[in-house]
């Protein structure tokens, strides 16, 4: 097939605008997939999509679309790669729009032009991509078109010329999105020479094959037998298997210049990989290609197995979940209570959450996480700069001079209605107001900036409950301000569980220590001795909750006597139960830090 027939896009939108929806029309239209095996968000494979209702990981697939009227009976194929709509996984969309030319921008009729939508179309505007403009869910009762294209109109590089009424659900206007495609999105612009130039986009696991790398090839091409080179791994492989996914897989003996597809080479080390790397020839002394950033952690957690014999096998998920999803780290780490383990950095509390729940179900690993942190600086008294992202490793306080903690830039848009609520919201996490915008339609756009140690927590979930579900939040990092912090270990019989120790902000300890010293209280079993609960700043107890120990009368067996018999019975309890205090060892449950968690 000629390259000038070639269109490689994305589908890009706010979360819930009906992207895969619009995926799942493009497939029926293009007859990639026959209606009797159709069903709802076709290219979200995994389970928790399926669920969740959420794309969590972008899928790209090979079409041919036939045109005879409009393009005389060329057949096009289309590379497309739909793509997640949540903040926490805009890597992923970050290196979709790195395979492509152009874009299709899904806005929601009944909702509007959201955060992610500007956050999307810039990211496709530094890409140099060809966006288009589609208004979804016009078939919705409430609606307002006119309102959508003057915020559209404001966003650079979008021709409000080039916008197309839709309904993904009812199928309306998906041939004409197909012809825009066709007509508005350039052709792939690589030259086929023997000089391979290839971009590693994806990448995954196979039990029986290795390593399997996601392409898009720039320039050249790649068949079997040939043998290729990893820029910045300085690898050489020789490449077994090609194919595509039409959805279905399908195994091809090439690919070229412009095109996308699948390629495995017997890669056996996943340490060998990375997403973004450069592939070429052998012989070829090209530079890598300029390629996209993989974004920084903003949660960390420590992650165990629930047995410790399960290390090995969580270290080859986390590793293979690597492979598959670039954006978490994990480095060793140990507890005293919970043994060996790993500390996690995340893009936000939904990555962390997927990720455990993936581990869970693919691996079939029970896993225990810790209070999610963010990144600290410390600048210390010999004047040297810090990053802790674990409570173990915070210096004491007399070595410290000042702590700082990193501040993010949120927008949140909503109805008018819910303004007030949300600001008190924002205001109650230490938020502090740079701009309120009044938007047109009712709606009102908050700019604050806010600690993200406190919008990694419920800040999300108060947003939507406050908002009924309309309020859409979306943030960019500022930096860091100077704080207050300290750290809080939780004792119990005086021993230090390394495991619940947090940092927080001073003003919220008192009560956040009481509630989880209650929770505790709750979750663990009585002993023969009493079980003391304390929370501790340095040398100082500020919250303090005792679990009392199992009674039993040891003066039931005298009759009568003298009652200092009954006395040295007490006093021998008293004494054992001292000894049994130091000695013993409580099992905390696996329930308990989970709810510590929550």
């Amino acid at each position: 097939m000629l390259q000038k027939n070639i269109r490689n896009f994305s589908i890009i939108a706010h979360i819930d605008h009906g992207k895969s929806t619009l995926a799942d029309r493009i497939l029926e239209i293009t007859g990639a997939i026959n209606s009797r095996l159709m069903k709802n968000q076709f290219l979200d494979q995994m389970d928790l999509e399926q669920e969740k209702g959420i794309t969590i990981k972008s899928q790209a697939v090979r079409l041919l679309y036939p045109n005879k009227k409009l393009f005389n009976e060329n057949i096009y194929k289309f590379n497309l790669i739909d793509t997640p709509g949540h903040v926490d996984f805009q890597y992923e969309v970050n290196r979709a729009l790195s395979a492509c030319e152009g874009a299709l921008l899904i806005i929601d009729a009944s909702q509007g032009v959201e955060s992610q939508t500007i956050t999307n179309a810039n990211l496709a505007i530094q890409n140099n991509l060809k966006i288009i403009p589609i208004i979804n869910k016009v078939d919705l009762s409430v609606i307002n078109t006119k309102k959508i294209i003057e915020d559209l109109r404001n966003i650079n590089n979008i021709d409000v010329n080039d916008i197309i009424l839709a309904s993904a659900k009812l199928g309306i206007g998906i041939k004409s999105i197909l012809n825009k495609i066709i007509s508005k999105i350039p052709p792939p612009k690589g030259i086929i020479t023997n000089t391979l130039s290839a971009l590693i986009i994806d990448s995954w696991y196979d039990d029986y094959k290795g390593v399997i790398l996601l392409i898009r090839i720039f320039d050249g091409f790649i068949n079997i037998g040939k043998k290729i080179k990893l820029i910045n791994a300085d690898k050489i492989f020789q490449i077994k298997d090609i194919g595509v996914f039409t959805p279905e897989k399908k195994m091809l003996t090439q690919l070229s210049a412009g095109e996308v597809g699948f390629i495995s080479a017997n890669i056996k080390h996943i340490y060998n990989i990375r997403v973004g790397d450069t592939i070429t020839s052998i012989n070829s002394d090209i530079e890598s290609i300029k390629g996209f950033v993989p974004h920084q952690s903003m949660v960390f957690s420590s992650c165990f197995p629930h047995s410790s014999d399960n290390y090995n096998q969580l270290k080859e998920a986390l590793q293979k979940l690597s492979l598959n999803d670039s954006s978490l780290q994990f480095e060793n780490t140990s507890s005293q209570v919970l043994g060996l383990g790993f500390r996690c950095g995340f893009l936000g509390l939904l990555h962390m959450e997927i990720i455990k729940e993936r581990i869970e179900r693919e691996f079939k690993i029970n896993l225990i996480l810790t209070s999610p942190t963010v990144k600290y600086k410390i600048y210390l008294k010999d004047e040297k700069n810090i990053y802790i992202d674990n409570p173990i490793k915070m210096p004491s306080v007399d070595k410290i001079h000042s702590y700082f903690e990193p501040y993010i830039k949120a927008q949140i848009c909503s109805p008018k209605v819910y303004i007030g609520s949300i600001i008190k919201l924002c205001n109650e996490k230490r938020g502090r107001e740079i701009e309120i915008q009044y938007l047109n339609g009712g709606n009102v756009n908050l700019i604050y900036a806010l600690p993200l140690s406190e919008v990694i927590s419920d800040f999300f979930d108060k947003l939507k409950k406050l908002s009924k579900g309309y309020g859409n939040f979306s943030y960019t990092m500022m930096g860091y301000e100077k704080t207050k912090l300290v750290k809080i270990e939780i004792l119990i019989n005086h021993k230090a569980i390394d495991a619940l120790s947090f940092i927080s902000y001073d003003y919220k300890i008192l009560h956040k220590c009481r509630e989880i010293l209650k929770k505790i209280k709750v979750l663990i079993k009585k002993e023969q001795y009493a079980i003391i609960l304390q929370a501790v700043i340095g040398n100082k107890i500020i919250a303090r909750e005792s679990i009392t120990a199992y009674k039993k009368d040891v003066t039931a067996k005298c009759y009568g006597g003298d009652i200092t018999r009954k006395r040295k019975l007490i006093e021998k309890q008293k004494k054992g139960k001292k000894k049994m205090s130091k000695i013993g060892k409580i099992n905390l449950p696996n329930s308990l830090f989970l709810e510590i968690l929550k």
